[in-house]
């Protein structure tokens, strides 16, 4: 009797024992399901078919820039424009105010230029991964989202003096749409798909048209080359039909800022680079 109650006893440390040592509330799982994320977050997202999100991304450019010339008189993506703009602005500054404006934008582009290349470079050896994907196009949804904030509740303005006013709630939002605009660049460079700038379309309009295989029936490069404006002239046209509407410059932004947040959770759940 006595062997078999101590038998008892043994079995019982041991399954006690067990009990102890067993993570509590899947605790394990939930250990494994962090490590995958992490791992997952570190790893490259393939290049395949990822030009698609760039070319979305040439919609978005297409948005901002036809509302912040509808409402601003300045371009906030295509520094080409605000270029020529500043130009003539220090040529007879006292004409207008919309060199101002173009400049403010033009040095915020290239601010951001240097953050943006930054971000993909220095934290990680790759510029592909995941995480600086998804942080930097999540940036850049904040900036929008705030500019989008200061003309939706911010001071206004008369739609006919916004051309001409370089107060804060018309400085600031073309300082903050400008920064991020960049970042697409960036991310086209990080992929390697450098024409998909999505912020210039000369040299792209040349290559086209140049294309000694321009007429082939398998040419993704030209396939890319006539999307490009394609789809950013869609975007103008909607960004210019909604800023004269009662959404206004706000709401473009509004819709811009959460079309670059879809730009997120495609990178979020793009396929990893294989190994």
């Amino acid at each position: 009797m006595s062997s078999y109650g101590s038998v008892q006893n043994n079995l019982g440390r041991e399954v006690n024992g067990d009990d102890e040592q067993r993570p509590l509330l899947g605790g394990g799982n939930q250990r494994s399901k962090v490590t995958r994320w992490r791992e997952g977050m570190a790893t490259d997202v393939r290049r395949d078919w990822a030009d698609l999100v760039l070319l979305a991304c040439y919609i978005i450019t297409g948005l901002l820039d036809s509302a912040s010339i509808s409402t601003w008189g300045s371009f906030v993506s295509m520094q080409t424009g605000n270029t020529v703009y500043f130009g003539l602005g220090l040529a007879a500054p006292a004409e207008s105010t919309r060199w101002i404006k173009s400049g403010t934008s033009l040095g915020c582009f290239c601010i951001g230029s240097v953050f943006f290349s930054a971000l993909h470079r220095v934290p990680s050896p790759s510029p592909r991964r995941r995480w600086i994907l998804c942080a930097s196009f999540a940036l850049q949804t904040l900036l929008v989202a705030a500019a989008a904030a200061i003309l939706t509740f911010g001071p206004q303005e008369a739609p006919e003096k916004r051309k001409e006013s370089i107060s804060w709630p018309v400085l600031v939002p073309i300082a903050l749409v400008a920064f991020q605009s960049c970042g697409q660049a960036v991310a086209s460079r990080a992929l390697k798909y450098n024409a998909l700038t999505s912020v210039v379309l000369t040299s792209i309009y040349c290559d086209l048209f140049s294309d000694a295989e321009l007429l082939s029936p398998r040419n993704p490069e030209r396939n890319r080359r006539v999307g490009a404006p394609t789809l950013l002239l869609i975007g103008a046209v909607l960004g210019g039909v909604l800023a004269r509407s009662a959404v206004g410059a706000a709401g473009v932004l509004w819709i811009a800022a959460a079309m670059k947040l879809v730009v997120v959770l495609f990178w979020f759940f793009w396929p990893a680079e294989k190994e």
